[in-house]
C-alpha cells in the first residue's frame, strides 16, 4: 500500500491533571494518553505509522464551533488561582480546568486537525489522534464531560470549509452520548452522526430525553442524526456488529461520506468503569474495517474516552493495527444480539425508515410500543441491580488479545501466460509438490493430458496450503474453468479438521452444493434466478431481479445479509467466485472483496474466469487493501428486491441470529 496511517501524538497533553477532590473526574487521567502511545510503540505500531505533529487550533478553528463569549472565558484559566478554577468549573457539567488545559484543548482540536489535513490532502490513506482533552461533549457555549472544545465537531466543520466537503460522517462508538456534536449538526444535512451508548432509559449520564432513538435531527438534518441508546450493561461484540451490519452500514453507504471522522472512544470496551460493556477489545480491528471501505478510505479515528487503561490501550491498538491495513483477528463470541439490543435496534430502525430508502423495508414499531423508555417496576430494577453486580466479576476478566502477525505475502496471483502480474502482488507458480500434483489429477483430471489445467489447479491448492499455514494472506486465480477450481479449492480445504469455507459467488452460474450439508462450508450465491427448491442452512440463494447490475439492491443484501451470516459463520478461508457475465461494477465487487477481508483473518481467494483479464487489476487493488471506490449516493433497491431479501432474512434468522433486527416476541427477557 503506497499511503501510510498517520500518528498524532504529543506527550504535552498529559500535562494536566485534576487538582482537587472530584469523585467523577477522578478516572480522567494524564495515563490514559501515555499507556495508548508507550502499547503502540511495544507492538512496533507507532514505527509503521507516519508521525504527524501537532499544532494548535487558532481561534478561528475553534469559533467554527464555539462561541466567542466561551472561548474568551476559557482563554482566562490559565491565569486563575485554584479557587478561581474550582469556581469557574463549578458553571459547567463534570468537567475540571487546570492551567495547561486551555493549551492542551487546543492542542486537541488541532491535533484533529492536522489528521484531516494530512488525510484529505492524500499524504496518508488514513489515521487516529491520541489527544486529550477529550471532546465530543462539550458544547457551543459550555464545557461538558470532560470536553473542553469539541474536537471532532470543529474537524467536520473544518474538513467542510477548507476542503469543500459535502458529506461527512461522525461515528461515535464512544460508551456515552456525544451531544455536542449531536447539538452542532442537528439541522445540517451534510453532517451524518451515528452514536451509540449507555442510555438505561434515560438513568445514564448525561441523562438527556435528547439522546433516544427519536431523536433523528432537526428541520433539514431530521434522518441525519442517528441515536442508538443501550439501556442494559454487558452488551457484547454481537451487539456491537448487528447495529453496524443493520443500521450503520446501509445508512453510511446510501449516504456515501467524502470522509469518516471517528469519535474512538473505548469505554464501550470490556472492563471499564463507566461503560460496564463486555464488547472485547478487537471488536473494533472489526468496527474499524467494515469504515475502510467508505470515502475512498479516509477515515480519522479521534481519542475520546476509555477509562479502564487495560481495555483502552489493547483497543487503541486493534483499530491502528487495522488503520495499518493487517489482517483483522476472527471475531470472537458472536452468538448473536441480546434481547435488549435488538429492542434497540428495531426502534432505531423504524424512526428512519422514512428518511433512508435502505431501510424502508423496516418494522414499524407495535402499536403497544416495546420503545426504549420502558419503566421498570423497583422490584425489577432490584433484581437487574443484582444479576449485574454478580456478573461484575467474570467482566473484569478478559484474554488479552492474540497478537496479530500479519503473513509476508499479502497477495499471491495465479495467472495465466501473457497476463501481467499487477503491481504489490506475487506471482504464484505451480506446486513442486508431487502428492499435491498427483491428488488433483487422480480427483479432477483422471484420464486428462491437460497439463495446464494440472498446472492451474496444483497451483491453487499450494496456494490454500500457504495461506492455512499464514504465509500468504491472500490470492487471486485466472482460471479456464471457475467451477472445477472452486471444487478443487472446497474439496483441499474442507479437509483439514477445523477448515470452514465462505463460498461467495457472483453470478447466474450453477453452483452445487459440494459440502454444504456437514456445514463444512457455507455458500451464498447472488444472482437473478429463483431458486426452485427450499436450500438448507449452508446453501443460501440471493434472487436480485436485476442480478448484480442492481448496485442498490446488491449493496443492501451485502451488509444486512452476507455480512452478518459471515460473522456468524466464521470461516477460515473465504472463496469469492465471479461468474461470468455477472455484471456486476467494478466499484461494487472491489467493495464486495474489501468488506470481506475482514472474516477470516483476511484469508481471501478470489477465483474469476480467463475472459475476465479487466477484472484482475482492481481486484488486486482491494486485495492488497486498497479501499474501493465510492459507490456515490446510491438510490432507491427494487421493492421486489427488497421483499425478497426480508422474507429470506426472516426465514434464516432462526439459525443465524446476527440476521435478527427485532427481539423474539415470545421473549421473557433479556438473553443476557
Amino acid at each position: 500500500m503506497k499511503m501510510g496511517t498517520a500518528l498524532i501524538y504529543d506527550e504535552e497533553m498529559t500535562k494536566y491533571k485534576l487538582l482537587w477532590v472530584d469523585p467523577t473526574c477522578k478516572i480522567e487521567v494524564p495515563e490514559r494518553l501515555t499507556v495508548s502511545h508507550e502499547a503502540l510503540v511495544k507492538a512496533g505500531l507507532a514505527d509503521r505509522c507516519v508521525a504527524v505533529p501537532v499544532r494548535e487550533a487558532t481561534d478561528a478553528d475553534i469559533l467554527l464551533v464555539h462561541s466567542e463569549e466561551y472561548l474568551e472565558a476559557v482563554k482566562k484559566t490559565p491565569y486563575m488561582t485554584l479557587e478561581d478554577l474550582k469556581e469557574f468549573t463549578l458553571q459547567y457539567g463534570d468537567v475540571y480546568f487546570h492551567p495547561n488545559i486551555y493549551h492542551c484543548a487546543k492542542l486537541a482540536a488541532g491535533a484533529a486537525l492536522q489528521l484531516v489535513d494530512s488525510v484529505v490532502t492524500g499524504k496518508v490513506r488514513n489515521g487516529m489522534a491520541l489527544v486529550r482533552p477529550p471532546g465530543h461533549h462539550s458544547m457551543r457555549s459550555a464545557a461538558n464531560g470532560f470536553c473542553v472544545f469539541n474536537n471532532v465537531a470543529i474537524a467536520a466543520q473544518y474538513a467542510k470549509q477548507k476542503y469543500g466537503m459535502k458529506r461527512v460522517l461522525i461515528v461515535d462508538w464512544d460508551v456515552h452520548h456525544g451531544q455536542g456534536v449531536q447539538y452542532s449538526f442537528e439541522d445540517d444535512p451534510s453532517v451524518l452522526y451515528f452514536s451509540w451508548h449507555r442510555y438505561e432509559h434515560q438513568k445514564f449520564w448525561p441523562q438527556l430525553r435528547d439522546s433516544d432513538y427519536d431523536c433523528v435531527g432537526k428541520e433539514k438534518g431530521a434522518g441525519f442524526n442517528i441515536n442508538v441508546p443501550w439501556n442494559k450493561v454487558g452488551m457484547k461484540n454481537s451487539d456491537y456488529l448487528s447495529v453496524f451490519c443493520h443500521v450503520l452500514l446501509p445508512i453510511a453507504y446510501e449516504f456515501s461520506p467524502d470522509l469518516v471522522l471517528v469519535c474512538a472512544g473505548f469505554d464501550s470496551a470490556i472492563g471499564d468503569p463507566e461503560g460496564e460493556m463486555c464488547a472485547s477489545p478487537d471488536i473494533f480491528a472489526h468496527l474499524t474495517h467494515l469504515l475502510m471501505n467508505l470515502a475512498g478510505g479516509k477515515v480519522c479515528a479521534v481519542l475520546e474516552g476509555g477509562y479502564n487503561l487495560t481495555s483502552l490501550h489493547q483497543s487503541v491498538c486493534q483499530t491502528v493495527q487495522t488503520l495499518l491495513g493487517d489482517p483483522a483477528p476472527r471475531p470472537a463470541d458472536l452468538d448473536g444480539p441480546c434481547t435488549s439490543a435488538l429492542e434497540s435496534l428495531h426502534c432505531v430502525r423504524s424512526a428512519h425508515r422514512q428518511y433512508w430508502s435502505c431501510l424502508k423495508h423496516a418494522a414499524e414499531l407495535p402499536t403497544s410500543e416495546i420503545s426504549t423508555k420502558s419503566i421498570k417496576s423497583a422490584e425489577e430494577e432490584e433484581k437487574q441491580k443484582k444479576e449485574e453486580e454478580e456478573k461484575g466479576a467474570e467482566k473484569e476478566a478478559w484474554p488479552e488479545p492474540l497478537e496479530r502477525v500479519p503473513p509476508p505475502v499479502r497477495t499471491a496471483v495465479v495467472l495465466p501466460d501473457g497476463v501481467a502480474c499487477p503491481d504489490g502482488c506475487e506471482r504464484f507458480s505451480s506446486s513442486e509438490d508431487s502428492a499435491i500434483v498427483n491428488k488433483v489429477r487422480e480427483n479432477f483430471l483422471e484420464g486428462s493430458d491437460d497439463s495446464d489445467a494440472l498446472t492451474t489447479l496444483s497451483s491453487l491448492t499450494a496456494l490454500v496450503e500457504k495461506m492455512e499455514k499464514n504465509e500468504i494472506c491472500n490470492g487471486l486465480a485466472l482460471v479456464r474453468d471457475v467451477s472445477m477450481a472452486r471444487m478443487c479449492v472446497v474439496q483441499h480445504a474442507a479437509t483439514a479438521h477445523r477448515n470452514r469455507v465462505l463460498i461467495v459467488c457472483v453470478g447466474d452460474a450453477v453452483v452445487p452444493s459440494q459440502g454444504t450439508d456437514d456445514g463444512k462450508t457455507l455458500l451464498v450465491q447472488f444472482s437473478n434466478k429463483e431458486s426452485e427448491e427450499q436450500k438448507g442452512k449452508f446453501h443460501i440463494p440471493v434472487c436480485l431481479k436485476e442480478g448484480c447490475s442492481d448496485v442498490s439492491g446488491f449493496t443492501l443484501a451485502v451488509l444486512g445479509l452476507l455480512l452478518p451470516l459471515g460473522y456468524a459463520y466464521d470461516p477460515s478461508l473465504v472463496l469469492l467466485v465471479r461468474a461470468p457475465g455477472s455484471r456486476l461494477c467494478d466499484a461494487a465487487w472491489q467493495q464486495l472483496t474489501g468488506l470481506l477481508q475482514g472474516l477470516a483473518q483476511g484469508h481471501t481467494l478470489v477465483l474469476m474466469q480467463e475472459g475476465e483479464k479487466a477484472c484482475v487489476g482492481p481486484t488486486a487493488s482491494s486485495l492488497l487493501g486498497v479501499a474501493a471506490p465510492s459507490l456515490g449516493k446510491l438510490p432507491a433497491p427494487q421493492p421486489d428486491d427488497v421483499e425478497a431479501l426480508e422474507r429470506l432474512r426472516h426465514r434464516l434468522q432462526a439459525d443465524w441470529k446476527l440476521l435478527q433486527t427485532t427481539a423474539p416476541e415470545t421473549a421473557g427477557g433479556d438473553e443476557k
